[in-house]
């Protein structure tokens, strides 16, 4: 039998969980992994990797891709980059994982994206425009046809 965590220690646990999710916020264009960033606040990776998806509902990972992919979908409505200028931007090592997941959050590949975005958010402000083209998080985009 396990015990639970005292209302306390349950607070102090979320905090770092916040300053994990903070960190991911911040940095996620550096190398990041469950690893470092549990290191980080003293935890095992298989610890924090437990704790952020019961608090969050994605784990570590998932978080840090969504992360990444809003603000290449910022970069790519700009249309002044390459996808692959974006992936490296964003801190992706690899374009295929990048393109991978974003389709996978999106909807649509990067390329496609960065064609239709354009005009899809010509002239609304940039608040309007991050908020109707943010990535669907914890469940993929619906495939064609089915929206």
């Amino acid at each position: 039998m396990t015990s639970r965590p005292s209302p306390e220690q349950r607070r102090r646990d979320l905090a770092v969980l916040r300053r994990v999710r903070d960190r991911i916020d911040r940095e996620y264009t550096r190398p990041l992994n469950v690893e470092a960033l549990a290191r980080g606040v003293h935890m095992s990776a298989g610890h924090l990797s437990r704790e952020f998806k019961a608090a969050y509902g994605e784990s570590v990972y998932s978080y840090l891709m969504t992360r990444r992919i809003e603000r290449a979908m910022a970069l790519l409505r700009m249309g002044e980059m390459s996808v692959t200028e974006v992936c490296f931007a964003v801190g992706s090592s690899s374009l295929g994982t990048f393109s991978t997941r974003f389709t996978e959050l999106v909807g649509m590949p990067p390329s496609v994206y960065k064609q239709r975005a354009a005009d899809a958010t010509e002239g609304l402000p940039a608040c309007v425009a991050k908020r109707i083209s943010r990535p669907i998080r914890n469940r993929e985009a619906p495939a064609a046809g089915e929206q």
